[in-house]
């Protein structure tokens, strides 16, 4: 219980919770800590006197030394300096010439990198009072607050005077034109997001087009995997077949090696102008098909490949029902001098069927959300060239997710925890038929 509650129950609250906010890689804080950066935010005017840095070792701490870039012997030093915290501190520089402390080679522009961190936090005072701070990974200049706070919650802009109001319906602060100030932060926005998946034609048109081929992507796995694996089960139970366990042996192979691997030797294997299936269909018919730039072929191939990967398993489920039948039925519709077809439809199929229903549900449910085979194998493309989203017509609701989540150039998190949220309750609803049909097979 505890385990569900933390891997189950626990993921799927927070998914939930997160598809009613406006999370998203520009609305990741929360409020304070977007106002805080904002106003910590600095710019450089423009002809500022800039100062280039040097890093120095000094024992066990360090020493900063700045040099004016117009005249060289205007130049300043630290004193040691720790650089191990990043909260803002004054540092006094003194002239170089007033320190007689003698320091060796400064240090690489990879150990600047390094600290850059504490470096940006540091308030570098010079003798004459002027303040600068970090510019760059090379310079130090005197910066100024982009923003300034204001007693009614506003922020001013001090360099174009624009007002900010913070906009708790959208997660900005905004002007009254519209202007976004960056970073945003977290808000609400109650079924907004879901609203937008079946309203929104942005996003509902290629909802609508992946659902549809994600119902078609899993069905028709099942129909296919279901029927060779049936078949060849049958093939297999004849009692006169020679090498009945090579066979078998052989068959079970594609379900032993691991999926991921199969599925990029396939990749491999459709490649357009190196891979041996179109060098074969080549020398055969001269045609070479763009399996991966053309949709229908594109579906074909993946229908292919998972058929391939799951075919074994229901290969022996079915052995397994097949041998659970008693003998005596085959031996009366022998003598009744009924055929193989006869025995299959009237016998085997019919007594395999109902104990079978249960896992091809589950198996239904499973590719619903096929993931890997999707992501390893096409990306989800060739995508929609008529879509402003990220989206193509391989693309499944889980690997369509994905995209939208880590893969769009907002990367709304929201939005994504949204739709898995819908595909959580499509995949409920399976898993609810398979356990009713599961009741019923186990009542008959």
């Amino acid at each position: 219980i505890a385990a569900a509650a933390v891997f189950v129950v626990f993921p799927m609250v927070y998914t939930v919770a997160i598809g009613f906010t406006n999370y998203s890689s520009q609305n990741l804080l929360d409020f304070e800590r977007a106002r805080q950066y904002l106003v910590e935010e600095t710019y450089q005017d423009e002809g500022a006197k800039a100062y280039a840095l040097e890093l120095y070792k000094d024992a066990h701490q360090y020493r900063l030394r700045l040099t004016d870039s117009e005249k060289e012997s205007d130049s300043y030093i630290s004193p040691p300096l720790a650089l191990a915290k990043t909260a803002r501190i004054q540092v006094p520089m003194v002239e170089v010439f007033k320190d007689k402390v003698v320091l060796d080679e400064p240090l690489g522009f990879k150990d600047v990198v390094a600290h850059q961190d504490t470096l940006r936090a540091l308030d570098v005072k010079l003798p004459a009072g002027e303040v600068l701070r970090m510019a760059s990974l090379r310079e130090f200049a005197p910066v100024k607050n982009l923003y300034a706070p204001q007693p009614d919650g506003t922020l001013v802009n001090n360099k174009t005077g624009r007002v900010f109001h913070a906009n708790f319906s959208t997660g900005f602060y905004e002007t009254e034109t519209g202007v976004q100030a960056q970073p945003g932060f977290k808000v609400n926005v109650g079924f907004a997001h879901y609203k937008r998946i079946f309203t929104d034609a942005k996003f509902s048109e290629p909802f609508l087009r992946i659902f549809g081929w994600t119902v078609g992507f899993a069905g028709l796995t099942v129909v296919f995997a279901a029927t060779l694996g049936m078949l060849l089960a049958v093939l297999l139970n004849w009692d006169s077949l020679r090498f009945k366990k090579v066979y078998q042996f052989m068959l079970f192979l594609p379900y032993a090696v691991p999926g991921f691997i199969s599925i990029l030797i396939f990749k491999g294997l459709f490649n357009q102008n190196l891979g041996e299936i179109n060098m074969i269909l080549g020398g055969l018919f001269g045609i070479k098909p763009a399996w991966f730039s053309d949709p229908f072929l594109a579906k074909a191939m993946i229908l292919l490949v998972n058929t391939w990967l799951g075919f074994p398993y229901m290969m022996v489920v079915c052995m397994g029902l097949i041998k659970s039948i008693p003998g005596d039925l085959y031996e009366a519709s022998a003598v009744a001098g009924a055929g193989p077809l006869t025995n299959f439809f009237e016998i085997t199929l019919p007594l395999i069927l109902k104990p079978l229903t249960p896992l091809l549900i589950s198996a239904f449910a499973f590719n619903f959300n096929n993931f890997v085979l999707i992501t390893l194998l096409t990306g989800g493309r060739p995508d929609f060239l008529d879509i402003a989203v990220p989206a193509g017509t391989t693309d499944i609701l889980v690997s369509y997710t994905f995209r939208i989540a880590f893969q769009d150039s907002g990367q709304q998190f929201a939005l994504a925890s949204a739709i898995s949220t819908v595909i959580f309750f499509i995949v409920a609803a399976i898993t609810l038929l398979q356990m009713r049909f599961t009741r019923i097979a186990q009542e008959e």
